[in-house]
C-alpha cells in the first residue's frame, strides 16, 4: 500500500463480466435467480437482457479496495445498487472501478468509490474506510 493524500485519485481497474462469470458466481453464491442466466426469462420480466448479480458487482468493487489497501486494512465497505449491469450473450462487459481519497483522520482513509459500466454509474454511495500502515 502506498502513502495516500486527501484528494488523491487512485488508479482505476477494469473487471471483465460475461455469462461464464455469472454462472460461476451463481454456483458459488447459491443465487440461481434466472434473471442472471436465462435471457428469455430476464426479458419476460422487463429487463433488456441477463443482468449481473448486484452482489457480484459489489464484490468486484470490494476486491478493488482490498487490492489497493490489503484485505486486513479494509475496515468498512458499503454501496447501493443503482443500475444493473446488462450482460448480453457472447459479450464481455467492462466494469471500471476507481476511487478518490476523501479524507484521512487518525490513520483511517475514507475512500469514495466509483463503479462504471457502459458510461453508467452502477453503484451509488460507494465508500470504504481503510486503515493506513
Amino acid at each position: 500500500m502506498s502513502t495516500f493524500t486527501v484528494g488523491q485519485e487512485l488508479d482505476p481497474h477494469t473487471f471483465t463480466i460475461n455469462r461464464a462469470l455469472l454462472v460461476k458466481y451463481a454456483n458459488a453464491s447459491g443465487d440461481q435467480n434466472p434473471i442472471h442466466q436465462n435471457e428469455e426469462f430476464a426479458k419476460s420480466v422487463g429487463l433488456p437482457d441477463v443482468i449481473a448479480h448486484g452482489m457480484l458487482t459489489m464484490a468486484l468493487a470490494g476486491k478493488y479496495v482490498s487490492d489497493i489497501a490489503g484485505s486486513a486494512a479494509v475496515k468498512e465497505f458499503s454501496a447501493r445498487f443503482t443500475k444493473p449491469i446488462v450482460v448480453p450473450a457472447n459479450t464481455d462487459v467492462a466494469l471500471t472501478v476507481s476511487a478518490k481519497i476523501a479524507s484521512i483522520e487518525d490513520g483511517i482513509a475514507k475512500v469514495e468509490i466509483t463503479a462504471i459500466c457502459n458510461e453508467v454509474k452502477v453503484l451509488g454511495m460507494a465508500k470504504a474506510s481503510i486503515r493506513l500502515a
